[in-house]
């Protein structure tokens, strides 16, 4: 580890709330813009990249997105360590593990957008661990003023996985719009069947968790969990803050109920009601399930949608986010 990685662990990043400084390095990144919106990505980098956990896909890291003078993305956590499962921001996707359970230890098992990973025992995956990469694939990144294609190629003789996997970030020509696009083909000798979801982590206007935040669905929502009937409520279609969330205070429901079968129930909007802008996301597939999860810097509807690829098979899916501010 070099004297610069040592120094960039040590330091706290700035969330907007108080706390210090971010790290003061170069990390590889892309400026966008289409005129409209501006934004920053991260790009991908085993070494140096500012996002090497082993959770997140490593395609579209966000750094800050900014619309209208209005801002929606930054970092809601307050230590930084480039492996940390969640030193990430805004819209972050993941991929449940494959081959995970039929893995031996010391055998490897995948991760789609991370690489092949090591098992390290015979304990259950979990997410918040750092895995060891035996593998990461091979990057190609093309850059334009207002788009990141992305491409990652990975093939595990071990397990039978393999893949590749490509995806645009990109600003919508004159329009206040950020499109993900996405397609994943299976090279390898197994099938593929996964779930992947978006965790959502915006932070609106610097806006704390609390009742000027609004989550909204296109359906009836129900949850249960944590922080549940109390802390949150569901009214109708929206979720609604009775107070705002301590530090290191959390909700969270392993599964919002209420959506249908078709992809019309992926739209999801989270506004800030004090400054008026809001964010809609809008998926083209039916929602596997949806999870939810929130703390006091950031509330994250995770819609997960199913995917199925037979060797061969190509399969694609597009997440997009409208931003749009209204009259407070």
């Amino acid at each position: 580890m070099t004297m610069l990685k040592r120094t960039l662990i040590a330091i706290p990043v700035l969330l907007g709330f108080g706390s210090a400084t971010l790290p003061l390095a170069d990390f590889p990144q892309a400026d966008l813009s289409n005129g409209v919106i501006q934004t920053t990505l991260y790009l991908p980098d085993a070494s140096q990249g500012y996002y090497q956990g082993t959770r997140f896909d490593w395609a579209g890291s966000f750094k800050n997105l900014d619309y209208k003078g209005h801002s929606f993305v930054e970092p809601w956590f307050e230590n930084y360590d480039p492996k940390l499962h969640d030193a990430i921001s805004g819209p972050a996707e993941e991929f449940v593990p494959l081959g995970y359970a039929e893995a031996q230890p010391a055998g490897t098992f995948v991760k789609i957008g991370v690489g092949v990973l090591r098992k390290p025992d015979e304990k259950p995956y979990a997410f918040s661990k750092y895995y060891e990469i035996a593998n990461p694939g091979e990057w190609a990144i093309k850059k334009s003023r207002d788009q990141v294609d992305f491409s990652h190629k990975l093939n595990d003789a071990t397990s039978g996985y393999g893949y590749v996997y490509q995806k645009t970030v990109k600003l919508t020509k004159d329009k206040p719009e950020l499109v993900l696009e996405h397609r994943l083909k299976n090279t390898g000798k197994l099938p593929i069947e996964t779930s992947t979801y978006n965790h959502n982590f915006f932070i609106i206007d610097k806006q704390p968790t609390g009742p000027t935040v609004n989550v909204q669905f296109p359906f009836e929502v129900k949850g249960e969990g944590k922080g549940f009937g109390t802390t949150i409520v569901a009214q109708g279609n929206k979720l609604a803050y009775s107070r705002d969330l301590d530090k290191k205070e959390q909700v969270y429901s392993a599964g919002l109920q209420g959506f249908g079968a078709t992809s019309a129930d992926y739209d999801i909007r989270i506004e800030n009601q004090k400054t008026g802008a809001g964010v809609r996301i809008r998926g083209d597939k039916p929602l596997e399930k949806l999870v939810y999860w929130a703390c006091s810097t950031t509330s994250c509807p995770e819609p997960y949608i199913r995917l199925s690829a037979a060797p061969g098979q190509e399969i694609s899916w597009t997440i997009t986010y409208e931003f749009y501010t209204k009259t407070p």
